[in-house]
């Protein structure tokens, strides 16, 4: 593990469209020392391509022989991670240009072990989409139950004193499984309010399944967490609620 530098996890499908726009948001960064490692998940179109054109030797890339997925690939990423600091980001997202510099220097100067930011959502075309999202304080283990408020896009955390956390198997739910396993290691997760990141909010992602996916987080509660029913229907309840306040719809 290397002092200071900072890890960034980076699961690849398909992603030419966007990728280079996250790398140039990457190497905007006013915080230098960090590397990046990119797991392709077996794109069919010029992602890999793509990514090897990108001249910066802090750029890891590790091709799959199978499609088996984000967890996989952020697992496979975290295990050839050599940094202190762990953060998160999507191949169709960005970063405004001192979020890595913002949250190390809070980590360090607060002696904290993990921090998110806020962010924007705009469209594909990086239009504004809805109003920001607003990092909520001090989430803990009881609350992260009730939903998902830690974006991976922002949030970053102390591996010297937390280890890696895996993402466990849990069906399109695998971030806020993970979440929940680092929270049962830590007093909660600290927030910066200010704005830090930008979440493209792709139409393939606004139009899922409602109920499948509904479906998929009461089995993190159930299945999971190995919680009865009733207590798997009222957190999922509480889920759901908390998702259509966090996209205007309540």
């Amino acid at each position: 593990m290397e002092v200071n530098l900072v890890s960034i996890i980076t699961p690849c499908y398909n992603s030419e469209k966007y990728i280079k726009e996250t790398f140039l948001s990457i190497k905007a960064q006013t915080y230098t020392n960090w590397e990046w490692i990119i797991v392709d998940d077996c794109s069919v179109d010029k992602s890999v391509e793509l990514i090897k054109s990108f001249e910066d030797s802090r750029i890891k890339l590790f091709t799959q022989s199978d499609n088996q997925g984000a967890a996989h690939a952020r697992n496979l990423a975290l295990n050839n991670a050599k940094g202190r600091f762990i953060t998160f980001i999507d191949s169709d997202d960005l970063w405004l240009p001192n979020f890595l510099e913002t949250t190390v220097n809070y980590l360090i100067s607060n002696d904290e072990d993990l921090v998110y930011t806020s962010y924007k959502r705009v469209d594909e075309d990086l239009n504004h989409a809805l109003d920001d999202f607003i990092a909520i304080d001090k989430i803990d283990n009881n609350r992260i139950l009730y939903n998902c408020p830690i974006p991976m896009l922002t949030s970053i955390y102390d591996r010297s004193k937390i280890g890696v956390i895996e993402f466990p198997d849990v069906d399109l739910r695998e971030d806020h499984a993970m979440w929940i396993l680092l929270l049962r290691k830590i007093k909660y997760a600290r927030a910066i309010k200010d704005s830090l990141g930008v979440y493209r909010m792709r139409s393939n992602s606004l139009s899922r399944n409602k109920l499948d996916i509904a479906i998929k987080q009461y089995n993190v509660y159930k299945d999971f967490l190995k919680m009865n029913m009733i207590k798997s229907l009222y957190y999922t309840f509480f889920w759901g609620l908390n998702g259509l306040k966090k996209y205007g719809k309540f």
